[in-house]
């Protein structure tokens, strides 16, 4: 079980929250490593797995313009799966992997190039393209390797988002239990 996707899952259920998954390199690999973890259906509402690019448009919302423009591998393209996923599976927080996990580049981007992003609650899933938070990767390795990590580096910005989330209320109840100081 990984020990990232248990504590995104303990942090979602403690605070009532739900994760949708948007996934095109990782093929559904970041679905299966939540739902390994014992307990999932309480936080998890599931995925999609957009490998076709017209996937991304048709199902998740993702800007047609922008995919002919700049092809799948984009921050903005990840940003909008990641909002897309958040609106049709009706989830507080969406995240989403696209890149090039090889053996050939593709849209004129080198294998190892692979954009993660996460789309929560403060924000307004229903824009496009939604703003949420974005990280571009630049991973060494073969198929295999890059896909796992992607898979790693996804749950790993989501728990840092929520883990920042969570600090900021945890200052803000001090700061009202202690008068405003």
């Amino acid at each position: 079980m990984n020990p990232v996707a248990a504590e995104v899952l303990r942090l979602l259920t403690v605070r009532g929250e739900t994760l949708a998954v948007a996934e095109s390199l990782t093929g559904g690999l970041v679905a299966a490593e939540i739902t390994a973890v014992p307990g999932a259906s309480q936080a998890f509402r599931g995925s999609v797995t957009a490998y076709a690019t017209g996937l991304k448009r048709d199902v998740l919302g993702v800007d047609g313009a922008l995919l002919d423009a700049r092809g799948a591998v984009d921050p903005q393209v990840a940003a909008q799966m990641a909002a897309g996923v958040r609106r049709v599976l009706g989830a507080d927080w969406g995240i989403a992997t696209t890149g090039v996990a090889g053996p050939e580049p593709q849209d004129g981007q080198p294998v190892g190039t692979v954009f993660v992003a996460v789309h929560g609650p403060g924000e307004d899933a229903s824009r496009v393209p939604g703003g949420g938070k974005v990280t571009r990767l630049r991973l060494n390795g073969d198929r295999a390797e890059i896909r796992m990590e992607s898979v790693r580096s996804v749950l790993a910005l989501l728990l840092e988002e929520l883990a920042g989330e969570q600090r900021e209320n945890e200052r803000a109840q001090d700061t009202e239990q202690n008068g405003g100081i």
